[in-house]
Order: C-alpha cells, then sequence, then structure tokens
C-alpha cells in the first residue's frame, strides 16, 4: 500500500493489508484458500504449481466475499452444514454464492487497477499459478475457457448445462457470465455501474435461492436504482438472457 494515500480511507485500507499480511492464518503446502464460516484459511501453495495466495487481491478479495454474503443471507446462499467439517456450498444457490465472490472480487481488482470493464483481463486468480500449469483460475468473460485459464476449468457459461449435481465452482460460471455481460453492455466502471445493483440484488435472495431468483432480483433492483426501461435494466435483463436464465 502505498504511504501517501489520503485519510480515512487509506487508514482502512492499511489496516486490511496488515490483517492480509500478518493475522491470516497460513498453512504451508496447502495449495487452496477457503472461508471456513469463521474466519479464512490461505495456504501458501506448493512451491511448485500454486504460489502466493495470500499476495492475491482476487483470491482474498473472493475468500472475503463468502464472509459477507454469510451474513447477508440467513442460513447462508446454498450453504450445507457438515459436522465435523467446514461448510459446503450445494445446487443453484452454492454456484451463486461462489459467483458473487467472484463478481466481488472482480470489482475489486478493476476498482484496484482503475480499470473499465473494456481494460479489464476478468480472469481470477491470475497470479497464483506457474505457467506450466495455466494462466488463471477463472474467467468472468468466457469461463471454462482452458485456454484463457488452466486445463481443469469446467465451469459452464450457459444455464441449459446445469445439472443439479454439479458442483458449485462449476456452476458458478452461469451468473459470473451473465454480470460480465451486463456491465459490458453498459460500458464504464462495473463497481459504479452495476456494484450496487448485483450486491443489493443478491441481499434480497434467500438461501435456496435460484439463478432465475437471482436474475429477477437485480432486474428488480436495476429499475428501482436506476428505472424501468434504463440502459441499465435493459443491460442487466440481458446479461441473464445470454447466459439462458430469463428468456
Amino acid at each position: 500500500m502505498g504511504a501517501h494515500c489520503g485519510a480515512p480511507g487509506a487508514q482502512a485500507l492499511q489496516a486490511l493489508d496488515d490483517f492480509i499480511r500478518h493475522r491470516l492464518p497460513l498453512f504451508g503446502q496447502f495449495q487452496d484458500a477457503m472461508w471456513t464460516g469463521e474466519q479464512m484459511i490461505v495456504g501458501d501453495g506448493d512451491g511448485h504449481s500454486v504460489r502466493d495466495l495470500a499476495g492475491s487481491l482476487g483470491i482474498i478479495a473472493h475468500e472475503l466475499a463468502h464472509g459477507i454474503s454469510q451474513h447477508l443471507i440467513k442460513g447462508g446462499l446454498g450453504v450445507v452444514q457438515v459436522p465435523g467439517s467446514p461448510p459446503t456450498l450445494k445446487g443453484e444457490a452454492g454456484a451463486l454464492n461462489e459467483s458473487f465472490s467472484d463478481v466481488m472480487a472482480s470489482m475489486i481488482k478493476q476498482w484496484h487497477g482503475g480499470q473499465d470493464v473494456h481494460g479489464a483481463d476478468w480472469l481470477l486468480g491470475e497470479d497464483i499459478l506457474a505457467p506450466h500449469v495455466g494462466k488463471a483460475i477463472r474467467s468472468l468473460k468466457d469461463p471454462g475457457n482452458t485456454k484463457l485459464t488452466w486445463k481443469q476449468d469446467d465451469q459452464i457459461k450457459d444455464y441449459r448445462h446445469f445439472k443439479p449435481t454439479q458442483d458449485a465452482h462449476t456452476a458458478s460460471g452461469i451468473a459470473n457470465h451473465a454480470f460480465y455481460q451486463a456491465a459490458t453492455q453498459l460500458g464504464g466502471k462495473s463497481w459504479e455501474t452495476l456494484g450496487a445493483v448485483w450486491f443489493q440484488g443478491f441481499d434480497k435472495l434467500r438461501a435456496r435461492a435460484t439463478f432465475l431468483d437471482a436474475a429477477h432480483a437485480t432486474v428488480g433492483v436495476a429499475a428501482a436504482l436506476h428505472g424501468q426501461g434504463s440502459a441499465t435494466h435493459q443491460a442487466v435483463k440481458d446479461g441473464w438472457r445470454k447466459v439462458s436464465v430469463l428468456t
């Protein structure tokens, strides 16, 4: 963090930076990061394929967003409690939970880089993989495109390909791509044009929400904030249509 930022915002950013650097529990040789329902766990990778997860803004923002959604939605969005194990995410609601974290992390990355929607790479985890493994963990621009990400990227971006048994990370590509489509249709800076719409829309969801619920919620918030038939309202509808959630 720069030492010449203005207060009080700089103080909050510095506190977050200190927290990430000094207080997050680090587990050597753990090649993942997770939100346990109580705290974030961040590994330092294996030094060969995965590295420096704690140094990745996108990864940290993604996991912190899980903590936010846990408190937004009573019971947690798609959260299934398994005794003796961290919470797991199931079904459409679980995929929406993962997508909320991806979208929030992507907007934070873009804000940090001062990027508009056309200048952003729309990737997450692009800074943790060794070159022989891949380029990134996920792409909101083109979920499942292994040329942009890595060979095990199995995300889908169209609801017609959704199966109830799919992993939440796989199906999260649907809502991720809906956000990407809406944001790029609007142009500008995603956190200014769609940040409030997505956050307030997801705040209206119940624990077992579906993709259709999320579409209706975000479309409704877009109309309430920007007006029925506004460019934002239309872009959000079009985004969900392009992933076959709305018709």
